[in-house]
């Protein structure tokens, strides 16, 4: 073990704003201040600064959102010297462009690194190959699904063995419907437009927005529901649009365009999602791109809502066709209409049995405590081989 602290490691990331990517970071914070450790995030910050401080951890601020490779070599050298004076054993990257300068603060320290692959990574070209391939140069390397761990094999020179599964996790205590209060969903529920009586079906698209996440072929799938039973639903886009204006005018006009604005509303970002959907009734997820997990689709089921999700990526992995929600082909604006209809059509009681069936096979295979110890658990191999080779170096005979 480390000297002065059972666990010591440095996660690496661009930013500490929303999304899995941070959310993962702050967990396993957590988890390492848990066990009596030192966790640093190297980050540019963010709005979840005071969530990394709560959870243990502690900021140390770089300019690691950047691409700038002045910058990335300044911050290896940065890095370097952070891992030295703060007895760093593993340095953790979970992102591109910080991974390249932790990889060299890791080598010029003989730290060991660990990637996390977050997402699917398009190389069109050898030099985006090349820029993406320090995902796959840790010494181990965490994929967040069993479809990213093939992609990496499909895509990417690495021995299978350094290759380890662990599925993003949900805080199930967080993500509780019984502990949400019925005045915080009637609140949302008013913010949204609603009367207390008002029986339409709430559909919830949690989702930053951008054109892959689908928010388009849902608003057309939208237009032919209402066309077919009007006053049927009230669907919230519920993400931030982290600076894309021109999309935003573009849902704006495609929800005028059809007639939905009162129907879709855009409700930016939501800091407590756990209300938000506790607050609706089906999760929706029309991604035109295959997506690496999906963690929105898990926190819905953990709250026992059904999810409709695109049969792409992760989502695969996640939603149990017929059990625990429904998928649907990519960009099918039809098929993701009849989904939703169907979950309308099965009534309150169905759609209860449904969401237990998502929570109940959640909390067996997505919990955030599931994630921290399997998590912990590579960390600790790699220092138990890193102390193994220096023994052996150590004694190996001087010729």
């Amino acid at each position: 073990m480390q000297e002065g602290h059972i666990l010591s490691v440095l996660q690496v990331t661009p930013e500490l704003n929303a999304g899995g990517v941070e959310r993962t970071t702050l967990e396993i914070a957590e988890a390492i201040n848990r066990a009596g450790g030192l966790a640093l995030v190297a980050s540019a910050g963010g709005r979840l600064e005071p969530d990394l401080k709560t959870a243990g951890g502690e900021l140390i601020r770089l300019p690691l959102q950047t691409k700038n490779p002045l910058i990335a070599i300044a911050n290896a050298w940065k890095l370097a010297a952070l891992a030295r004076k703060r007895r760093v054993g593993i340095i953790h990257a979970r992102s591109r462009a910080p991974a390249w300068s932790a990889f060299f603060a890791a080598r010029l320290t003989g730290k060991p690194f660990v990637t996390t692959f977050h997402g699917i990574y398009n190389g069109r070209n050898a030099l985006k190959r090349f820029y993406n391939s320090i995902m796959t140069r840790g010494d181990a390397v965490i994929a967040n699904s069993h479809y990213t761990r093939e992609h990496i094999l499909e895509q990417y020179d690495v021995a299978p063995e350094r290759i380890t599964v662990i599925p993003r996790g949900v805080d199930l205590k967080q993500f509780d419907r019984a502990m949400i209060k019925a005045i915080d969903i009637e609140i949302t529920r008013a913010d949204w437009g609603l009367a207390p009586q008002d029986a339409r079906c709430v559909v919830i698209a949690p989702a930053r927005l951008t054109r892959w996440k689908g928010q388009l072929v849902l608003i057309d799938a939208v237009k032919m529901i209402e066309a077919r039973r009007p006053g049927a639903l009230k669907v919230i886009l519920a993400g931030d649009a982290q600076g894309r204006h021109g999309y935003v005018s573009e849902l704006k006009g495609a929800i005028n365009a059809a007639g939905l604005n009162e129907v879709v509303m855009l409700a930016g970002h939501v800091a407590q999602m756990p209300i938000a959907f506790a607050a609706s009734d089906i999760a929706v997820f029309p991604v035109i791109e295959a997506e690496a997990f999906g963690r929105g689709a898990v926190e819905a089921q953990a709250m026992g809502l059904p999810v409709i999700a695109t049969n792409l990526g992760g989502y695969t992995e996640t939603v149990v066709e017929g059990e625990t929600g429904f998928l649907v082909p990519p960009g099918a604006a039809h098929a993701l209409a009849g989904a939703i209809e169907r979950v309308v059509d099965l009534g309150p009681e169905k759609r209860a049995e449904m969401g237990r069936n998502g929570r109940t096979r959640v909390r067996a295979q997505y919990s955030s405590a599931a994630l921290q110890t399997a998590t912990l658990a590579v960390y600790q191999r790699l220092l138990r081989d890193a102390e193994q080779r220096k023994t052996v170096t150590k004694h190996e005979p001087v010729l």
